[in-house]
C-alpha cells in the first residue's frame, strides 16, 4: 500500500509508462524499416543511412541475439527492392518514345559532370561500378541512370546491385554499432549515430565544393 493513498486506490493505479517488449518493438520496428529505406530508394528526402545507423543502435541495445542481423537483411533487402523499383520504372521511360516523368526526375537529380564520371566508370568496370555507387554519397542515382542509357539489362543491374545493397547496409550498421557502443543510452546512440551518418555522406561533397572555390581562386 502506498502511504497516504488508500488502498483501493493504490490498487487501481496505473503503472508508469514503459517500453514496449522486443517483440513489440521488432514486430513494428523491421516492417517499418523495410518501408522507410524502399520508400527513400524511391524518394531521395529520406535519409536511409541515419534510419539503419539507428535502427543498428536500438538492436546493439537489445538481448534478442539476432536483432543486429535482422536490421541488416531488412535493410538489405529494402535497398535492393527500392532499386530495382527505381530502375524498372526508368527503363520504362527509356524505352518510351515519350520518357517518362520517373526517367526526367533521375536527369535531374543527376549533375552532368557526374553523370560523365559514371558513365566513364560504367564503361570499364561493368556492374562491379554500382558496388561503390551506393556508398559513395549521391553517387548511386549518376551511375543508376548512366546504366539506364547504357541499355543495361534488368538482370545484369540486379546482379551488380545485390552486393552494392549489402555493402551500404553493412557500412551504416557498423555505424550504428558504433554509436550504440559509446553510449549506454539507446537514445544517446542514435543521436551519435545519426550525427556520424550526416559527417560520412556530406563531407565529401563539402571537400567537393572547397576544391572547386580552391580551383577558382587559382584561376
Amino acid at each position: 500500500m502506498i502511504p497516504g493513498i488508500p488502498a483501493t486506490a493504490a490498487q487501481l493505479a496505473l503503472p508508469a509508462p514503459l517500453l514496449p517488449p522486443e517483440s513489440t518493438q521488432q514486430a513494428v520496428g523491421y516492417p517499418s524499416l523495410f518501408l522507410l529505406v524502399a520508400l527513400g530508394a524511391l524518394v531521395p528526402v529520406v535519409p536511409t543511412g541515419a534510419l539503419v545507423s539507428s535502427a543498428a543502435v536500438v538492436a546493439f541495445h537489445q538481448t534478442a541475439p539476432y536483432a543486429l542481423l535482422f536490421v541488416f537483411l531488412v535493410a538489405s533487402l529494402a535497398a535492393f527492392v527500392g532499386d530495382v523499383t527505381l530502375y524498372w520504372l526508368g527503363r520504362r521511360g527509356v524505352r518510351s518514345k515519350n520518357g517518362s516523368r520517373r526517367l526526367s526526375a533521375l536527369r535531374e537529380r543527376a549533375a552532368p559532370d557526374r553523370l560523365e564520371q559514371a558513365q566513364e566508370k560504367l564503361a570499364r568496370h561493368g556492374v562491379a561500378v554500382l558496388v561503390l555507387s551506393r556508398l559513395v554519397p549521391a553517387g548511386r542515382i549518376p551511375v543508376m541512370l548512366a546504366c539506364l542509357l547504357a541499355r543495361m539489362g534488368l538482370r545484369s543491374f540486379m546482379r551488380g546491385d545485390a552486393p552494392a545493397c549489402l555493402a551500404w547496409a553493412a557500412t551504416y550498421g557498423l555505424i550504428g554499432i558504433l554509436g550504440g557502443s559509446l553510449f549506454a543510452e539507446p537514445w544517446q546512440g542514435v543521436l551519435a549515430a545519426v550525427a556520424l551518418t550526416v559527417l560520412v555522406s556530406g563531407a565529401p561533397g563539402v571537400w567537393r565544393r572547397l576544391r572547386r572555390i580552391g580551383a577558382r581562386r587559382e584561376a
